[in-house]
């Protein structure tokens, strides 16, 4: 090939290089709102797992067998520590009966509640929101799936889909790790998490704008 025409190529290849490091960007499964025909199962487990406390953080986890759970944040009063509760239904909460479709929620779930630091809680929710809608941007519909179906309410933002993936979801991933193992210790390696936590999340950030830009979307 003659020199002009190396040049010519290699420039071609630099002008299409950002494009495929765009392509390449993480793509989680997730969009805005409900995946098809879970609103009302999702809506039962969450209200199940809540009760009667308004939860500004919710992951709900909706298996295609199994038990439901799911992890919630819930804001303290007067700038006091918030309540991180991890839960479990006690029974599979939808099933069929009877050859009918029914959502059991009179059974209470196994719940774990213990006290998380107010900064801690509002940063993960916010840095939760900026990927979540990072993810999944406005108009995106959530996808349909027969396997597990994942939904994300933070604040305002409802984003649903399948387990996030790639290196962002499985940062997102690693910090559920650590808040149920933490819902399940005592005071002194519960701050040892909440470190941890903080770390990661600093992490989280830096790779939301690598792979979307440091400007997160209005919902």
């Amino acid at each position: 090939m003659r020199p002009g025409l190396v040049r010519a190529a290699l420039c071609a290849l630099l002008v299409l290089a950002p494009a495929a490091h765009a392509d390449d960007a993480c793509r989680m499964a997730l969009g805005r709102g409900w995946a098809p025909a879970t609103e009302n199962y999702g809506v039962a487990v969450e209200k199940l797992f809540a009760g009667d406390t308004p939860a500004s953080f919710h992951v709900t986890v909706l298996p295609a067998t199994g038990e439901e759970w799911g992890l919630l944040l819930i804001p303290g009063t007067g700038g006091g520590d918030w309540t991180l509760r991890y839960a479990r239904a006690d029974e599979r909460v939808r099933v069929w009966q009877d050859g009918k479709l029914q959502l059991r929620t009179s059974e209470a779930p196994d719940t774990q509640d213990v006290p998380i630091p107010a900064g801690v809680a509002t940063r993960l929710l916010e840095e939760w929101r900026s990927v979540l809608a990072s993810a999944a941007p406005e108009g995106s519909a959530a996808p349909f799936s027969e396997k597990d179906a994942w939904t994300f309410l933070a604040g305002d933002l409802r984003v649903s889909g399948l387990e996030p993936g790639c290196d962002l979801g499985e940062r997102m991933r690693d910090q559920l790790d650590l808040l149920i193992e933490a819902s399940d210790e005592g005071p002194a390696k519960r701050e040892r998490r909440w470190r941890a936590l903080e770390e990661s999340l600093d992490r989280l950030a830096r790779e939301r704008e690598a792979a979307f830009g440091a400007a997160a979307p209005s919902p």
